[in-house]
């Protein structure tokens, strides 16, 4: 199932993407809640009431008409991993890390389909990272390796757009800052349930820029896959529904290439990942 958050007669919504249209659960179900984490704080019974609702559902709304948001609007935390797949640690000039490698996102940075990435006038190295991303439903601390993925309630599309001159060459690298702009964690365009995954590690995924291929590789080649992701992070911070895991970006970024190849006004950047669905957000100049 793909489930959607969406702006309809100005009232955000949850509904289920069916193709090119969208069955609105809240017009089903009044009761249903009408953000993404508070429906997956309800867990078993929140997902009864989803399959309830789509079974009873009528008409649909054609996806011209309403306005995608980010599945998950409002997460608790944004939590990304670095260097996770060793052909990119290879091309960064790192070594592949013996440990995750953490650092976060702030949630202002959240877009959705069809969204602008606005690149700020305050860097010229702005950079495209397409990911898988792991939305947690049930939460959890310290939670096994081997029951991991029973707590993800789903997937989406990334893309961890980067200030590499921030990350790289502000006092101490502004890990935090340049990845934190405004506009630069477009998600989406649908949270598809895990039931729909058989296994998170062999997805292919791709970037496009402007039609050209940039990224192209398979989520087997991640260093550290989902399961132990979770484990490793939630050893530390107690997940909560509706968190999101950026799992890490395969080789074939703009700052390895040579020369660099940094986004620009008009670009439009596509993440596309098997079985999860297509990102597509164009670039425009800060006001």
């Amino acid at each position: 199932m793909k489930l959607v958050s969406f702006l309809w007669q100005n009232q955000r919504r949850i509904g289920v993407l069916k193709s090119d249209q969208v069955i609105d659960l809240t017009a089903v179900d009044p009761e249903m809640p009408h953000c993404m984490k508070a429906l997956l704080e309800l867990g078993d019974r929140g997902s009864e009431r989803v399959a309830a609702a789509v079974e009873a559902a009528g008409d649909a709304l054609d996806l011209d008409a309403i306005q995608l948001l980010p599945p998950v609007a409002h997460p608790e935390k944004i939590i990304c991993v670095g260097v996770n797949y060793a052909d990119h640690a290879a091309e960064s000039g790192m070594e592949p890390p013996s440990e995750p490698v953490i650092f976060n996102k702030l949630p202002t940075t959240l877009r959705a389909q069809g969204d602008e990435i606005v690149l700020p006038a305050l860097s010229s190295e702005v950079d495209y990272e397409a990911e898988l991303v792991v939305v947690i439903g049930t939460g959890g601390h310290a939670i096994p390796k081997e029951k991991a993925l029973d707590h993800v309630a789903g997937y989406t599309c990334g893309n961890d757009v980067s200030a590499r001159d921030w990350q790289k060459n502000k006092p101490g690298g502004q890990w935090l800052l340049g990845k934190s702009f405004d506009s630069f964690g477009p998600t989406g365009p649908a949270l598809v349930t895990a039931d729909e995954i058989d296994d998170p590690g062999k997805l292919k995924i791709q970037c496009r820029l402007n039609g050209q291929t940039m990224q192209d590789s398979s989520t087997e080649h991640l260093i550290f896959p989902v399961d132990e992701l979770i484990a490793y992070v939630s050893s530390v911070a107690t997940l909560k529904p509706g968190d999101l895991l950026f799992t890490g970006t395969p080789p074939g970024v703009g700052m390895a290439r040579s020369p660099a190849v940094y986004l620009q006004p008009g670009d439009e950047v596509e993440v596309e990942i098997e079985k999860i669905g297509l990102l597509t957000n164009k670039c425009v100049g800060a006001a």
